[in-house]
């Protein structure tokens, strides 16, 4: 008998797969070779007919220690309301993206990020990254 392991259970597993949908849709239609802002408005118009619910560009605040920062990340998106979505049009994917994601992460309390590569060829990149 098999003991459900929460430890192995994907998180969001459901809304993952819808924005990972997208995804593959978006870059099945465009391909690579377009600037980060091309994907940025396909991936609106595609989560946008999936009625996937997103805030593009969320101003997220940022703090040292306690006290508020002008400054403010803006993540790509936010879908469901708990994943962040960061879009790259890069050759390949570098710690510093992850590192991105990562602060995004800490800065909203969410917990699962996708970060997006959309200039690898043959096929999209998509990395999870869990805080």
């Amino acid at each position: 008998m098999e003991i459900n392991n929460p430890a192995k259970e994907i998180l969001y597993k459901e809304e993952c797969y819808a924005v990972q949908g997208a995804i593959f849709e978006v870059y099945r239609e465009m391909g690579c070779g377009f600037v980060e802002p091309v994907f940025q408005e396909c991936m609106e118009r595609e989560l946008r007919t999936r009625d996937i619910p997103f805030v593009a560009q969320p101003e997220l605040q940022i703090f040292y220690k306690t006290i508020k920062l002008d400054q403010t990340y803006k993540p790509d998106f936010t879908c469901y309301g708990k994943i962040i979505v960061e879009l790259k049009a890069v050759k390949a994917i570098a710690p510093e993206h992850r590192a991105q994601v990562f602060n995004y992460l800490k800065a909203s309390g969410m917990r699962l990020g996708l970060l997006v590569n959309f200039g690898h060829y043959p096929k999209v990149e998509i990395e999870r990254i869990i805080l």
